[in-house]
């Protein structure tokens, strides 16, 4: 975890520069120009290692104050500045001392590294960047038609004049703007002694459906199979009767009658499995 190292070094500022006033040391913006200078100049190694580290210590107040713009947003505090000091290190590691003062970089460096932490993490359930850029639109569109006092509720109509997309990405983003976290199927829909949650509200798949979906399917195949045989059906799974029994009131062997059985009903399976749309097989 990153942390603050200039309130565990007092000496980390003096080195910056001699002349540096005492007052500045706690400044989220210091003078580090020297620093920067020293860093640019120095090869891979511990040395610059100290002086990259010294940086971010100093500047890592700035970061810090960049994380608290986001922190009614869902986000700890803790977190946000994790990822406004990881934001604070790839400034760091990308500036050129010779494009300009550092803080004019770091600070789109990190608020962007921070606007991504929401972006990317954010989400309970994991949403196209597409999906997320539009959202974006069109919460600013909507704010912008809004801020007038007394004006109406922006249309989808509204929005898309406003931003050029289509009504139907409109619609999208703004589907997105009330989809940012999940409701929990234990969430409670009411109160009292008749309270339900929203997963009393949710339907299930009734397996009766199935047998009936068998049931139609296989009534053809039977109505093809001989007498005998349909009635040896009849008698083992519609009254119960043991194969045994089966065989003595036809006449019968019990290895016929289970002979009969299996390739009755294999005929009725395939025949029902032909006959549905898309199998690629015909009866016959």
């Amino acid at each position: 975890m990153l942390t603050d190292m200039s309130k565990h070094r007092p000496g980390a500022l003096e080195t910056a520069s001699a002349a540096e006033p005492s007052t500045r040391r706690n400044h989220d913006a210091p003078d580090t120009a020297v620093l920067f200078t020293r860093l640019a100049e120095l090869q891979e190694g511990p040395e610059r290692d100290a002086v990259r580290d010294e940086l971010v210590a100093a500047w890592l107040p700035m970061a810090h104050r960049i994380a608290s713009r986001f922190r009614d947003r869902g986000e700890s505090i803790e977190d946000l500045r994790q990822v406004a000091a990881l934001g604070l290190v790839k400034a760091v590691d990308r500036f050129d001392p010779s494009r300009g003062a550092f803080e004019s970089y770091a600070v789109p460096t990190i608020t962007g590294e921070v606007k991504r932490h929401f972006r990317d993490r954010m989400w309970a359930l994991r949403v196209p960047r597409r999906v997320q850029e539009l959202r974006n639109r069109v919460r600013v569109a909507r704010r912008e038609l809004a801020q007038n006092p007394g004006a109406p509720e922006p249309t989808v109509e509204d929005v898309a004049t406003h931003t050029g997309l289509t009504e139907e990405e409109v619609r999208a983003g703004m589907e997105a703007l009330e989809s940012f976290s999940t409701l929990s199927l234990d969430a409670e829909l009411s109160t009292g002694d008749d309270g339900y949650n929203l997963a009393d509200t949710l339907g299930a798949a009734d397996a009766a459906f199935d047998v009936v979906v068998d049931r139609e399917a296989a009534k053809e195949g039977l109505r093809r199979l001989p007498e005998r045989e349909r009635a040896i059906l009849y008698l083992r799974f519609f009254e119960g009767m043991t194969q045994s029994r089966i065989a003595d009131r036809f006449g019968i062997s019990q290895m016929h009658v289970s002979r009969l059985i299996s390739r009755s009903c294999a005929r009725v399976r395939d025949e029902a499995l032909a006959e549905r749309p898309g199998s690629g097989r015909r009866s016959a």
